[in-house]
Parts: C-alpha cells; sequence; structure tokens
C-alpha cells in the first residue's frame, strides 16, 4: 500500500513558475512508477508527465520543455517543476503510483494504482 500526499499547489500569474510535491509512504517506492496527473473543471483527467524507477522520463506533449518531473528516492518524494504556466495549466494535479507493464513511464490512468488527493493549479 502506498499513501501519497501532493502540495505546493498555488495561484500564479501566467509566465511564472510552481513547483509541485508528492511525499510518499509505503514499502518499495522506489520500485513504483510515478506520474503527475490533472483534471480540470468539465474534463477529464489526464497524464501529464511519468517517472520510472530507472529514472526515464515521459510527457505530454502539451507540458513538454516547460514541465520538468524528478524523484528522490531517498526522500520518497516526487516533484513537478512546472515553469512557463499558462491559463491552460489550470486544474487539479493528483500524483499516483503504478507498475505498468515492462515497469516503464506511462501517462495511463489505468497503470496507476495509487492517487493522491490532489493539489489546486490556478493561473491567472
Amino acid at each position: 500500500q502506498v499513501q501519497l500526499v501532493e502540495s505546493g499547489g498555488a495561484s500564479v500569474q501566467a509566465g511564472g513558475s510552481l513547483t509541485l510535491s508528492c511525499a510518499a509512504s509505503g514499502p518499495l517506492y522506489h520500485s513504483y512508477t510515478m506520474g503527475w496527473f490533472r483534471q480540470a473543471p468539465g474534463k477529464e483527467r489526464e497524464g501529464v508527465a511519468s517517472i520510472d524507477g530507472d529514472g526515464h522520463t515521459g510527457y505530454a506533449s502539451s507540458v513538454k520543455g516547460r514541465f520538468t518531473v524528478s524523484r528522490d528516492n531517498a526522500k520518497n518524494t516526487l516533484y513537478l517543476q512546472m515553469d512557463s504556466l499558462k491559463l491552460e495549466d489550470t486544474a487539479m494535479y493528483y500524483c499516483a503510483a503504478g507498475r505498468p507493464r515492462g515497469g516503464y513511464y506511462s501517462l495511463e490512468r489505468d497503470d496507476y494504482d495509487y492517487w493522491g488527493q490532489g493539489t489546486q493549479v490556478t493561473v491567472s
């Protein structure tokens, strides 16, 4: 069982930066693929960024080059550095843990078993 708690959400101006954190508890954190998802009102939850246990990363095309996902296995913490924020980045952001086939990164919701409660990011 993995428990996840996000933090760092805030209201920021367009063009600004923000870093989200996700603290994980539970055994074998380092073996899980971790992901960041977001959900805007009236929209489906979508994958934003993912990092596997070996540090390989994947990003949605909408955030590639602006967002950076990283993990600190010693601290059981996942991060999402968000730069050049746009209005359309406004959403509730969730972190998730899972074990996709092959152990690779994934932006598919069905590959994740554990979810945090979310943290709100508002860009204006």
